[in-house]
């Protein structure tokens, strides 16, 4: 495999897309020397058919907004890889997003699902529709367009979308609403349902939960421990929340969360009562953090900015992808970090994650640190076809299970000879050679 060939080919096939480009890079710069010891991966051409998606859906979603006024956004869905099962990823609203993201996304979540070790495809889509300041009505009157176009590409043995940024429990719901009447069936179809129309416990957490047991595991392997420990949170989403939730309860405090308008630093840590207002941050659609230095004391709002100025232990990015880029990660680095482990989809910069592993740093990527979130929204599959519903404690312990297998097959896959585990060359690895055999098994197809 001739790696500056192949990126080199992709761009002039994808001028323009640079996170779709970026990920694709890293993969292939992990799984290089094991590709090349498996001629039979050549034979099959696995890396020119693993770097393109099997297909790409764009579509108009136009919808009216209380006033009646007509709007026109776009929706896409991008079906990437289903050499080990249905298509399976998230749904994301943002203003920003475009094909590019939702194919860096894509790429992504095949390794991602494939690690989780349930039969998951890779796929993603969204739409760059705002949900911020939107009414209730307004939200479901998109939805219900949105899905009006996709449900013809998707069902519980082809593609199963979930929620993402801008896509929580309310927008599931409502376009579940419009799947069964369009479909005429209650099915498995989309994960994060309410709990009382087939969804499952401690899916809203699920994302955060993993990335936190997956963190305790890169603790561990260097003798400590959450208790204690400072922790720095960007975000204040579901995925931030459920970090919360749990690095709390494991011992550690949690002194940050973040948002467009900048971050908040409460020294003191988040307690329950901090928690829970994280809930209502997010269902407020106004995507800003400021209101919780207004209502708790001694906590501080920084304008503008991202919590990696903050001296912590433990540094968990869950906001965005690209939010922590060298200067960052240099500062945490002066700062004393001892881990950090990507909540989110590609937060740190390609420069950033040098600094890190040039510095020794434990760092491991999303897709091995927030596959909690879709190995849940697998439980929740199987949970539908099974038709029953497991306890919380049940779907906890499967997660945990799940995540410390995610972080043996890094460390497998990943330790170097110095004893330093790259994270992402073993996510990486392990990702690969599931699908890439899988792929060669199914044949030319």
């Amino acid at each position: 495999m001739d790696v500056k060939k192949i990126m080199a080919d992709l761009e002039k096939k994808h001028p323009g897309e640079v996170e779709y480009l970026q990920a694709v890079h890293e993969v292939l710069e992990s799984v290089e020397e094991i590709y090349n010891k498996n001629p039979k991966f050549e034979a099959h051409k696995i890396i020119e058919r693993i770097v393109e998606p099997d297909r790409v859906f764009m579509f108009k979603v136009p919808w009216a907004d209380d006033e009646g006024n007509i709007h026109v956004n776009l929706g896409y869905r991008v079906q990437f890889n289903g050499a080990i099962g249905p298509y399976k990823g998230g749904l994301r609203f943002h203003p920003s997003v475009n094909l590019s993201i939702l194919k860096f996304l894509g790429f992504e979540q095949i390794f991602k699902n494939a690690l989780t070790t349930l039969p998951m495809g890779g796929g993603k889509g969204g739409s760059d529709f705002n949900p911020k300041g939107r009414s209730d009505a307004e939200i479901m009157r998109f939805c219900q367009s949105f899905m009006l176009e996709l449900w013809k590409h998707i069902g519980p043995e082809t593609d199963v979308p979930a929620g993402d940024i801008g896509v929580g429990g309310r927008e599931i719901g409502f376009m579940y609403g419009m799947y069964k009447k369009l479909a005429g069936e209650h099915t498995g179809v989309l994960t994060g349902k309410g709990l009382n129309w087939g969804g499952s416990l401690i899916r809203p957490e699920a994302t955060g939960f993993g990335a936190t047991y997956f963190a305790q595991e890169m603790l561990a392997t260097r003798g400590t421990n959450y208790k204690g420990k400072v922790v720095a949170i960007s975000g204040f989403g579901n995925v931030a929340w459920g970090a919360a939730l749990k690095v709390t309860e494991l011992g550690g405090k949690v002194v940050t969360i973040s948002g467009p308008d900048g971050y908040i630093y409460d020294e003191a840590g988040l307690n329950e009562e901090k928690i829970e207002f994280m809930l209502e941050l997010r269902a407020s659609n106004q995507d800003i953090v400021e209101p919780y230095a207004k209502k708790f004391a001694g906590a501080k709002f920084v304008a503008g900015k991202r919590p990696w100025e903050v001296k912590a232990d433990v540094a968990m990015p869950c906001a965005t992808q690209n939010e922590l880029g060298k200067e960052d990660a240099e500062m945490l680095v002066k700062n004393g970090v001892i881990c950090v482990a990507e909540g989110a989809n590609m937060p740190c910069t390609p420069e950033a994650i040098e600094v890190f592993q040039k510095n020794k740093v434990l760092f491991a990527p999303g897709k091995a640190v927030n596959a909690g979130g879709v190995a849940t929204s697998g439980l929740e599959m199987s949970q539908n076809s099974l038709k029953m519903n497991w306890t919380r404690e049940e779907v906890d312990a499967r997660l945990h299970q799940i995540m410390k297998s995610i972080h043996e097959a890094c460390v497998e896959h990943g330790t170097g000879k110095d004893g330093y585990i790259n994270y992402v060359k073993g996510a990486n690895i392990a990702g690969f050679m599931k699908v890439a055999n899988a792929m060669v098994d199914q044949g030319l197809v």
